[in-house]
């Protein structure tokens, strides 16, 4: 393979601690990896506070073998907490993509696109808060597509304690049910406008 073919995506997941931030970055890793048979690094850190401070998952998904696995400027930033977005947002790319979870961050007016999700509501609706991290994952999967789906499911179902894996997995399509929304949302909004100018010319 040609150096300039090879694909590199850097990701950080993070939020405080209780999240689940640490399980959706090895899920994120799991499925890059064992799924789709590629290369994939997972640096975990926390706050002070085992739980309610911040944590961090950085997450590198590569064609080619992964030197170094710390992450500067990532080209996804999952954010599921204010003081997250605060932290990593000036790192993000200027090309990267921002996911937050709609609730719990409000984004500044300096990033023209954001990708939202009510996560954590959407979760409490299913009756487990707990899972707002598994739907941020099929979120990701959908509107990044830095993995496949099918890998990310089987992830998923390996991760989860026994017994909660099919909760889980419908938890994960209801994030992903809502990316692909989203995404053909706006690209509805695009043909739109393209429609528009054509009528203007």
């Amino acid at each position: 393979m040609a150096r300039k073919d090879i694909k590199r995506q850097e990701v950080i997941v993070t939020g405080f601690g209780g999240q689940g931030i640490v399980l959706a970055g090895r899920i994120l890793g799991m499925a890059a990896a064992l799924g789709d048979h590629r290369e994939s690094t997972l640096v975990q850190s926390y706050g002070p506070e085992s739980r309610g401070g911040a944590c961090c998952a950085q997450v590198i998904i590569s064609d080619a073998v992964i030197q170094y696995p710390y992450i500067e400027a990532p080209d996804i930033l999952i954010c599921m907490s204010q003081s997250a977005y605060e932290k990593y947002r000036t790192a993000l790319k200027p090309s990267g993509r921002l996911l937050t979870d709609k609730d719990l961050v409000a984004p500044g007016g300096d990033r023209p696109e954001v990708f939202s999700i009510p996560a954590t509501r959407m979760a409490e609706e299913l009756g487990r808060k707990m899972m707002a991290n598994i739907i941020m994952m099929g979120f990701a999967t959908a509107v990044t597509g830095v993995v496949s789906l099918d890998a990310m499911k089987t992830a998923v179902t390996a991760s989860v304690p026994k017994g909660t894996e099919e909760m889980n997995l419908a938890a994960f399509v209801k994030g992903f049910d809502y990316g692909a929304s989203t995404l053909k949302g706006r690209e509805k909004k695009k043909s739109g406008t393209a429609g528009r100018i054509g009528a203007v010319r």
